[in-house]
């Protein structure tokens, strides 16, 4: 190994930016051949200037530059951190590292098709704290590894990893970093008042393992102190997005094509379209770039998403997302694609320490006396996330305040309850522990949510769960056993065949649903970002203009469902009762033609071209309902076929697994809007939180630090300012007398409790949001859940279904299993998740309203009962402990959650999100597109969060030019970066600064002239294009009357080809009389085109001319920053000397020491 001194000598002049490195090259050149830039690739947590390093950690910086070979290793991958363990077992390399000065390393896996947390890991954490760098590693204890107490206020981290496992286990995360709950969840209220710390232990418990996966590896513990990182306190100048170097994040071993694919990804894990303009880029872009600008500006959002995707344990910098520019025009969009991302809580997200990037000091005594408060009531997740995100945006944003003068200001969390979650509970079992779960986990009963429905296509829990805390989680499996009223199972293929039945009756049903038409954004070149490449083209005008061109419109659609096929409702999930979209057509069969290909018998009298219609039952109210659609198409299915009264109760089954999913009877929900969610479905495996749900908002209130909340403050009134800001300050009164005045107000409240008028407002809500409060429904569902001492059922199922006979037995009437169809028709098997032998029965539909008015121990009795009859060969002893939930009755809740009510109007959600002045909404029923969800709810609070700072600070500025024009009077002192295998980092240090100060040369001239004149463009040359502009909406029209006369649908539409052919036929069919205009118009203005073309050279020239006198003016007034050779290489690439010769199309760059040429 080379002297500790003279690595050391190298990494802190490399790491103090010193430009004057030719010591360093001269004395160390071999150094030099592995270095990625001029900054190199030093980790984070070596300080060069701290005092006597020792060997270990020279040794580190040695590999972390010289990766030694893997053939005599172990290795384990991960994004982060690829760990070599030679014997003896230790800490040997950290390698794929990539540092931006004075930034939060980010550690990305190496070339893989899986984000980083699908791969297994070992537990490895690192705290940056004043006493320097703690590592250690064990795998069966790690408590009071890093020192994290509940209050981490004081401990200074960054970007911390938090404790993993070597763990194969497809039903855990790649870690096991449990949140520990409290025994009793009233001592939150003493933890936050009395500011007591509790230790939150970080458990590296193994779970079994599949019987593919081989063996973990067996490291004894090892602990190793590193050096301490020190920080300075020097502030160095604010430096622009666009003094930031473009391609630094774009890694140099992956292809295009991979690395587009990679982004690509990440788009759809992040709920975006990887290929179009999220329609408030579209409003927000739309006057500034041109449609070939739209490619370069998803090519660089979707990079950013990827390094986000790919380690989302630290914040994406600036310095970052202006790396995944490829070229230093395109640094606009990225400075706009990034703060977007920030702002809307696409990156940065959830339990992240946001770093310090203020470059202004301000003493305490400079700073206003008055600062501003955000209050957000309720301290459930869409609270706690938006209070989370808040704070992490007031961070990344604090420089905007301390420039004023000001503080950031602070927020306030305010909860009625003793506890935080809402309606998340994992309530702790009085039964012990169970050694199944992870060491620190508690045994708990879900009374709430329970369920992660899909971890894929951009569920932000999957990068808090998953990615940040590393909580052990269990995937559901749809393996459930039916059991009839006798006891008996219920024979698997009658169920299928009955279940295909169930499906066609709600498809057809679902015809009557409203189609809204998704609003309009722009679409970039798919060609082009699925190979990762940027336009070169730089013509046309801003899409304000040619907004009206239907070419360049797109609908908008499901980020996470892109495709040419149809996606049309394809039945209901059995673990969630949701319903799904699939590929398919919307064009039904006949009833006897559909049932005979799914398999029933059809009796030889029926026609197979019967048909029946929901039409008179659509029509006989003003607002008709699903539950009524789909019992007269259970009667009309009747008369086709011969169903039995246990077909009747599988349907019914069915239809209860559907209230489930609402939370109420399917006769309330609205049939045109009743799935207005429907597509924006995640995907991949359902899954549970081990050791209970509510870990994770305890996480997000916890860490990095603790929010400031104050529990046991239910609010009675809030007087809010209806104006907004600025003005008077909001009120919020609580039961016990204490008043809290706030700039911004958040409510979170529950919709139930909105219904309830639980909560007065002064002035009163607007007419639009008091009826969206009344006509979106909330329903309830709830629990009975029993602990056992042993099993009697099939552990290894994690559902066990049981059908529910009418009030009337063996009813082959429809309208007699409304009322006990939900009672205890579905058990969960939580044996697995919560520690115990337990069972949770479910209420739903009008059996969850039974439960509010039934005492405990007949709805035990009864349950139990009926499981005797499931499970004759066991004897069911009486449950140990028992818990029935009745959050109808709950103050804070009043019922479970949001359902689209027979009254409500397509736009509800959108109403029940609005602010209103300074009084903003979050929660799940103001989350359209993830209604009753605990997703729905976090991703409402980013929302809200969003909506806030954009009142505070203003629509995110545009820089203008966003994109400067690509001009053959700019000279580009390098197309590609340094070769630095000949150890010339001197040569990249001073390319560097001549690209710094040719951007200065092109900026002053911007500044003064404005973009180089552009090839003038052949608008309105086409007398049929105009034509078609002209004419379009009235022949879309009447291809729409014609295409629905047709196929007898009054909601179909023609199709954008059907609408194009009309028009040729119009054009070919038109009098002289009618194209005459735009014959003329034609004629116009292709005598403009030629006038702007004529005059186009001279005022081309004439640019050219000026920037050059302003270019020579700034080197003037700027001595001594070009040699006098580099100078003049200069004039000679501009070819404004006189003694060069000009080519055109490369020349060779003044810093450019070789005879290559380079593109302009």
């Amino acid at each position: 190994m080379d002297s500790p001194q003279s690595i050391n000598d190298m990494t802190e002049t490399i790491y103090q930016k010193d430009l004057s490195v030719e010591n360093v090259s001269q004395a160390h050149p071999k150094y030099n051949t592995q270095l990625k830039d001029a900054m190199g690739v030093i980790p984070s947590w070596f300080s060069p200037s701290a005092p006597n390093p020792d060997d270990f950690a020279i040794e580190r910086l040695h590999q972390a530059i010289f990766p030694p070979s893997s053939s005599d290793s172990k290795s384990i991958k991960d994004s982060g951190l690829l760990l070599t363990l030679d014997e003896p077992d230790a800490l040997r390399q950290v390698s794929n590292t990539r540092q931006n000065p004075n930034q939060n390393t980010r550690l990305e896996p190496s070339n893989s098709d899986t984000t980083w947390f699908d791969n297994n890991t070992l537990g490895l954490d690192l705290d940056f704290t004043g006493e320097g760098v703690r590592a250690s590693l064990s795998n069966d204890k790690m408590e009071d590894l890093l020192d994290v107490s509940d209050d981490t206020s004081q401990s200074n981290r960054m970007g911390s990893f938090h404790s993993r496992v070597l763990e194969a286990s497809s039903h855990t995360s790649t870690g096991t970093d449990s949140i520990k709950l409290e025994a009793d969840d009233s001592n939150v209220l003493d933890d936050v008042q009395d500011g007591s710390s509790r230790t939150s232990s970080l458990s590296s418990q193994l779970s079994p393992a599949k019987s593919t996966t081989p063996a973990p590896l067996q490291i004894p513990t090892t602990e190793v102190k590193l050096l301490k990182r020190r920080r300075t306190s020097t502030k160095t100048p604010k430096i622009q997005f666009r003094d930031l170097r473009p391609r630094t994040s774009i890694p140099s071993d992956v292809p295009h094509e991979e690395l587009a694919r990679q982004s690509v990804q990440a788009a759809y894990s992040s709920r975006l379209n990887p290929f179009a303009l999220h329609v408030e880029e579209y409003q927000l872009l739309r006057e500034h770039i041109c449609h070939l600008h739209v490619t370069a500006y998803i090519n660089v959002r979707n990079r950013i998403l990827r390094l986000w995707v790919r380690n989302p344990l630290v914040s994406v910098t600036p310095e970052e997302a202006a790396g995944c520019a490829y070229s230093a025009r395109w640094l606009g969009l990225a400075e706009v694609a990034y703060e977007w991302l920030v702002r809307k809580g696409y990156i940065n997200f959830g339990c992240l320490e946001v770093p310090d990037t203020s470059n202004v000091r301000v003493k305490k005594y400079k700073l206003k006396r008055t600062r501003k408060t955000i209050v957000v009531i309720g301290a459930g997740m869409a609270g706690l996330g938006c209070a989370r995100q808040l704070e992490g945006l007031l961070s990344h944003y604090q420089e905007k305040w301390t420039a004023m003068g000001e503080e950031p200001p602070r927020v306030i969390v305010l909860e009625g309850r003793s506890r935080i979650g809402g309606r998340i509970y994992s309530h702790p079992l009085q039964s012990g522990n169970f050694s199944g779960l992870p060491q620190q986990s508690r045994c708990t009963a879900e009374m709430g949510a329970h369920i992660i429905t899909g971890f894929d296509h951009g569920n932000p829990l999957s990068m808090i769960i998953r990615g940040q805390l590393a909580l052990h989680y269990y995937p559901l499996k749809d393996n459930s056993t039916l059991y009839d009223v006798d006891g008996q199972v219920v024979d698997r293929e009658r169920d299928k065949l009955v279940e295909k039945l169930f499906n066609d009756i709600l498809d057809r049903a679902s015809v009557y649903r409203h189609r809204t038409t998704p609003p309009s954004t722009v679409e970039g070149d798919r060609d082009l970002i699925e190979i990762g490449r940027d336009p070169t083209d730089d013509t046309g005008r801003v899409i304000s203009v040619v907004e009206g061109e239907q070419s360049s419109v797109v609908q908008g659609h499901s980020p996470a469902h892109d495709g040419f096929l149809q996606r049309v409702p394809a039945g209901v999930d059995k673990l969630t009762g949701k319903a799904h979209m699939a590929p398919g057509s919307r064009t039904k069969a006949r009833p006897a033609i559909a049932a005979k290909a799914m398999g029933w018998h059809i009796a030889s009298n029926i026609l197979a071209t019967r048909d029946f219609s929901l039409e008179h039952v659509v029509n006989s109210s003003q607002h008709p309902t699903l539950g009524g659609a789909m019992d007269e198409a259970v009667q009309q299915y009747q008369y086709l076929l011969d169903l039995s009264p246990q077909d009747m109760r599988l349907l019914n089954w069915h239809f209860a697994n559907l209230e489930y999913a609402n939370a109420v009877n399917v006769g309330k929900l609205s049939l045109g809007g009743w799935d207005q969610d429907i597509g924006n479905e995640f995907e991949g495996e359902h899954a549970q939180v081990i050791g209970g749900y509510q870990q994770v908002p305890r996480a997000i209130w916890q860490y990095p630090s603790k929010l400031d909340l104050q529990t046991n403050k239910a609010v009675s009134r809030i007087v809010y300012n209806e104006y907004g800001s600025p003005g008077p300050t909001a009120k919020i009164i609580c039961d016990d007398g204490d008043v809290f005045e706030a700039s911004h107000v958040i409510l979170t409240a529950p919709l139930g409790v909105l219904k309830n008028e639980s909560i007065r407002f002064q002035p009163e809500l607007p007419i639009w949001k008091r009826e969206a409060i009344e006509r979106l429904g909330f329903g309830t569902l709830n629990k009975v859940i029993l602990v056992f001492e042993k099993p009697f059922w099939n552990i290894d199922q994690d559902m066990i279904g049981l059908l529910r006979d009418a009030t009337k037995p063996n009813s082959l009437n429809q309208g007699d299993y409304v009322q006990n169809r939900g009672r205890f028709y579905l058990f969960w098997n939580c044996m697995k998740t919560s520690g115990r032998p337990m069972l949770i029965a479910l209420m739903a539909g009008e059996a969850a309203h039974q439960a509010e008015l039934l005492d405990d121990t007949q709805i035990v009795s009864e349950v139990t009962q009926q499981l005797a009859l499931m499970f004759k060969q066991n004897p069911v002893p009486q449950p140990l402990e028992t818990i029935v939930t009745r959050w109808g009755k709950d103050r804070f809740a009043c019922g479970s959650y949001s359902y689209v009510g027979a009254t409500s109007q397509p736009d509800a959600y959108e109403a029940m999100a609005k602010p209103t002045g300074n009084l903003y909404f979050a929660g799940e029923a103001t989350c359209g597109t993830h209604p009753a969800t605990v997703h729905g709810a976090y991703i409402s609070g980013l929302r809200a969060a969003s909506e806030v700072i954009n009142d505070l600070l203003g629509p995110i500025n545009i820089p203008s030019p966003l994109v400067p024009a690509a001009v053959d009077n700019v000279y580009n002192p390098s197309k590609q970066r340094p070769d630095l295998s000949t150890g010339n980092v001197s040569s990249a240090l001073d390319q560097a600064r001549l690209e710094a100060f040719e951007t200065e040369i092109l900026k002053s001239i911007f500044a003064s002239l404005g973009p180089r004149p552009g090839k003038p463009s052949k608008a309105g040359s086409n007398p049929f294009l105009l034509f078609t502009k002209d004419k379009w909406a009235e022949c879309k029209s009447k291809c729409d009357e014609a295409r629905r006369a047709a196929v007898g649908n009054p909601n179909t539409k023609a199709s954008r080809n059907e609408v194009r052919i009309a028009l040729g036929q119009l054009w070919r069919e038109a009098s002289q009389e009618v194209k005459q205009p735009y014959i003329e118009l034609t004629l116009n203005n292709r005598l403009v085109n030629h006038e702007s073309a004529a005059t186009f050279q001279d005022r081309l020239a004439e640019w050219d001319a000026e920037a050059m006198s302003i270019r020579r003016k700034y080197v003037q007034e700027h001595p001594g920053i070009l040699s006098k050779e580099e100078e003049k290489r200069m004039w000679q690439a501009l070819d404004a000397s006189g003694g060069g010769e000009r080519r055109a199309k490369k020349m060779s760059g003044y810093a450019d020491n070789s005879e290559s040429e380079m593109d302009v």
